[in-house]
């Protein structure tokens, strides 16, 4: 079989019919990372009869000394199981890129491994953990698994069918705090390009990218209508009629829990009284802000995201709200009014990686369990591969820490984290 660069028609169509394709494998994606200074192939292995069984986006960055390193997100796209063609198409990977001062190839396939139970940490390891030692056998250095966000993607997917998806779908305490979202006048709005300014604002503090990167990202895959800008804001007039509704009806029970009071000054009682004084203070505060707002007629948005649309699935990609507006539960508002939109158009949704200790000391605890309360599946997938291509010189940038120093340091971990 020969290895040759493909036509983006040639790519699209393969990737396209692959179960493996995901948006990291488009020409799309090419285009996105060439505007962050990465170099690309669209690489194919391509058999007697003019068939192509393997395929893959290679991006390329210069390290220094004239070498490059490459990378293919989300890994190749071919059947792994065949082990004579992962090892052909292997071998002459290497031989291609020595010419090319390759040093080695990062992969990190989109392969899940294990299905995760939350609850207990426990893994239910499929068909697919034998690929593993398919991949160490054809040569490819498997790099220590992580269990936070240390490597350039996640390695912990939870993923949310989308199949009679509702709002009893999630967990009774975000089912809470969407139904509060709703009496506060939040309203989920599709936006124009325009709105990357305004979401921009939400993810400033997660962003390790340039100014212009999730413009350029919203640009290309614009191009093939692979990407939506999501935008809450508030509805400054419902907010006011509900604000005033749930304050006059608090006003009624608190009226009734007084009259109680003067016949049976119980504790039980007295506990009740003394909660509703306290929602009473949280509910006209309420009315003043919505009074407030309605009477700007400002139009006030307090959190967005960028979804990704890709065969049967979305990712959301990145989100953030203004943390003003926390008590608004603007996050759990946001995700589930996105998965509701897609819910008859796709199958699943992707929340775009968690981390796999799911004890309370783990530092994004509260990270993992906003994402639970959708009740997704947890998946384990393979982790991250090197192919060595030229083994004196990797083992010299391993060696002397540089390797280490280049992926902390690197663009495509920057542009990948998700935390």
């Amino acid at each position: 079989m020969t290895l040759r660069e493909l036509t983006v028609d040639e790519f699209t169509s393969f990737v396209n019919a692959s179960p493996l394709g995901t948006h990291y494998q488009t020409i799309n994606y090419a285009w996105l990372m060439g505007e962050q200074g990465f170099d690309y192939d669209l690489i194919g292995f391509i058999n007697e009869y003019g068939q192509i069984k393997a395929a893959s986006l290679i991006l390329l960055k210069k390290i220094k000394n004239g070498f490059k390193y490459g990378y293919a997100p989300k890994g190749f796209i071919l059947d792994y199981f065949n082990q004579s063609l992962l090892k052909e198409f292997t071998e002459a990977l290497i031989r291609y890129y020595k010419k090319k001062r390759v040093c080695f190839i990062k992969l990190n396939p989109e392969i899940a491994i294990s299905e995760v139970d939350p609850k207990t940490g426990v893994k239910t390891y499929n068909w697919n953990y034998d690929i593993k030692e398919l991949l160490e056998d054809a040569g490819y250095l498997k790099l220590k698994d992580n269990l936070y966000f240390e490597s350039i993607l996640p390695r912990f997917q939870a993923i949310v069918s989308l199949h009679n998806f509702n709002l009893n779908s999630l967990s009774k305490n975000a089912r809470n705090k969407v139904h509060k979202a709703k009496q506060k006048g939040l309203h989920l709005e599709k936006a124009e390009r325009s709105g990357i300014d305004i979401l921009e604002r939400f993810i400033s503090k997660k962003r390790h990218t340039s100014d212009f990167y999730y413009k350029d990202y919203y640009n290309v895959f614009q191009r093939s209508d692979m990407i939506d800008l999501f935008l809450v804001s508030i509805d400054s007039h419902e907010f006011l009629l509900n604000a005033r509704k749930v304050y006059e009806e608090e006003v009624e029970r608190n009226n009734t829990y007084h009259t109680i009071l003067e016949k049976d000054n119980g504790k039980k009682n007295i506990n009740k009284k003394m909660d509703s004084d306290r929602k009473l203070v949280a509910y006209k505060h309420n009315v003043e802000l919505a009074t407030e707002l309605n009477k700007r007629k400002d139009k006030v948005y307090i959190a967005g995201a960028l979804v990704i649309k890709y065969k049967n699935r979305i990712q959301i990609l990145i989100s953030g709200y203004d943390t003003k507006y926390k008590n608004y539960d603007p996050n759990y508002f946001l995700h589930y009014a996105i998965l509701d939109y897609y819910k008859n158009d796709y199958d699943y949704a992707d929340l775009n990686g968690m981390t796999g200790d799911f004890s309370k000391e783990n530092p994004y605890y509260g990270l993992n369990e906003f994402k639970l309360s959708f009740k997704p599946k947890v998946y384990e997938y393979i982790g991250e591969y090197d192919l060595v291509i030229k083994p004196l010189k990797y083992k010299k940038l391993r060696s002397s820490g540089q390797l280490a120093k280049i992926f902390n340091k690197t663009d495509l971990k920057k542009i990948n984290e998700k935390k």
